[in-house]
C-alpha cells in the first residue's frame, strides 16, 4: 500500500510585515511626536537657550524610548490597552471580592 502523505505547505511571511515600526530604534509616533514638540519649543521661543534645551529634550526622550523598545518595542500599544482594558479587568485578588 502506497502512502499519501504529502509535504506541508510552505507560506513565506516577509520580515517587513511582522517587525515592529521603528524609528531610530524608538517608537515611531512617539519619537516624530517628541521632535514635532522640541521643534515647535525651539522656533515658537527663537532663543539659543531654546533651541539647546530642545535639542536636549528630543535627545533625552529618543534615549528612553530607545531603551523602552529595547526592553519590549510593542510597549506603548500594550499600555493603551491595559489603560482600555482597565474597567473589565479589575485588579482584584478574586472575581468574587466585593468592590
Amino acid at each position: 500500500m502506497a502512502e499519501t502523505s504529502s509535504p506541508l505547505a510552505v507560506s513565506m511571511i516577509h520580515r517587513a510585515l511582522s517587525r515592529p515600526n521603528l524609528l531610530m530604534g524608538a517608537d515611531r509616533e512617539l519619537v516624530l511626536l517628541t521632535g514635532l514638540a522640541a521643534v515647535i519649543l525651539i522656533f515658537v521661543v527663537l532663543t539659543w537657550f531654546s533651541a539647546l534645551f530642545g535639542a536636549a529634550i528630543w535627545i533625552g526622550v529618543v534615549a528612553a524610548l530607545r531603551m523602552m523598545a529595547k526592553a519590549d518595542p510593542l510597549m506603548r500599544k500594550v499600555y493603551i490597552r491595559h489603560i482600555h482594558y482597565r474597567p473589565i479587568y479589575r485588579p482584584t485578588s478574586t472575581p468574587w471580592r466585593k468592590a
